[in-house]
């Protein structure tokens, strides 16, 4: 159980209606800005709070920027928070998982402004999932050109993680749209690891040409992270149980739904870890270090630590309920709870941005 020693909360205050709209402000009490955060425990620091339903942690130098799924971004500076507004081009989803999700800074941010997202839209023709160009202006992030469109998007499902590879490739896990068929079918982005430029055009060495398609047979992928040597893993959620955790490779097959978990068949990839038939982690947003994976548990209600070489697995931070995305940087591992999101059971303040020390 982690300990409690003192904690300055975080309100959700201010939102004017000025032209041009002023950010929210998340403040501390008597409206003054949070310039030291320091609620400790045992383990962890609690960095922000009241974030509403995080998805996606991005961090340059002593700067977070947090997506939430119902369309802001959270600017974290200072010990100050700035809810920063988002202008798309589409609707926003608001269905079950959907919304704003995937989220990654251009390798140039701090000169272009540029950001790259994943969301879940309506129009007249249904739900689809896109990856956009976002630049920031002021404190409004403003959707630039569309990268990819037509994702699908079912009711579940909608995958959404966004990562910028070694490579300096753009990657994006789309699941299966709850039409598990399309997992298999190289026509349909759905159930796939997909590979861009940054600029959405395909790479000449894509495994199949003229196809955004990295990998096949997924479900509904939510992390994706390399190791130093360029070794790529990602998370998927399985059914009900058997999520899997995968050493991604150009071109490959990992199964969904022909097999899943521990099973095998010629031609499919057999998970590296998996949950078991009769357990579920409902595995999101990961990270690499020092030989092993971190990755946020969201029915797991912990973060999972996976170590490569010899298998094992340890729960490295329990406690503080669904947890959506993890970021390492240095020794510091960064997570956000999700008890937000209808699915949790929220505490005080949730939900909160965390750091923990991996050097202990």
């Amino acid at each position: 159980m982690l300990k409690k020693v003192f904690f300055l909360s975080f309100l959700l205050l201010v939102l004017t209606g000025c032209n041009p709209p002023e950010p929210e402000v998340i403040v501390g009490q008597n409206n003054d800005p949070i310039i030291e955060v320091s609620k400790i425990t045992e383990k962890s620091v609690v960095i922000a709070q009241n974030l509403t339903i995080p998805w996606a942690i991005e961090k340059i130098n002593d700067t977070f920027y947090i997506t939430e799924r119902p369309g802001t971004i959270t600017k974290i500076e200072g010990g100050q928070a700035v809810r920063q507004r988002i202008e798309l081009n589409k609707q926003l989803s608001q269905s079950a998982e959907a919304g704003l999700m995937g989220f990654v800074l251009a390798p140039d941010f701090l000169e272009s402004n540029r950001a790259y997202a994943y969301y879940t839209y309506e129009d007249q023709t249904g739900q689809f999932n896109r990856i956009v160009s976002l630049l920031l202006e002021g404190n409004v992030w403003k959707e630039e050109n569309v990268l990819l469109d037509k994702i699908p998007s079912g009711r579940v499902h909608h995958g959404g993680r966004l990562k910028i590879g070694p490579d300096g490739k753009l990657y994006a896990t789309a699941g299966d749209a709850l039409e598990s068929s399309l997992a298999q079918n190289l026509n349909s982005l759905a159930g796939k690891i997909l590979r861009m430029n940054l600029d959405g055009t395909i790479p000449t060495d894509n495994p199949n040409s003229n196809s955004y398609i990295y990998s096949y047979g997924h479900r509904n992928p939510q992390g994706i992270t390399w190791a130093p040597n360029g070794t790529m893993y990602a998370s998927e959620h399985g059914n009900r149980a058997n999520d899997e955790i995968n050493k991604i490779e150009a071109g490959l097959n990992y199964g969904w739904p022909v097999i899943e978990g521990v099973e095998e068949q010629e031609g499919m990839v057999t998970p590296i870890f998996t949950s078991g038939s009769n357990n579920t982690w409902a595995p999101s947003g990961m990270a690499y270090y020092n030989g092993k994976v971190y990755v946020a548990a969201l029915r797991g209600n912990a973060i999972l630590e996976f170590n490569l070489e010899t298998g094992e697995q340890n729960h490295v931070v329990t406690g503080l309920g669904r947890i959506r995305d993890v970021f390492i940087d240095g020794d510091i591992l960064y997570f956000v709870t999700n008890n937000t999101d209808g699915r949790g059971n929220p505490q005080s303040n949730d939900d909160k941005l965390y750091s923990v020390s991996l050097s202990n």
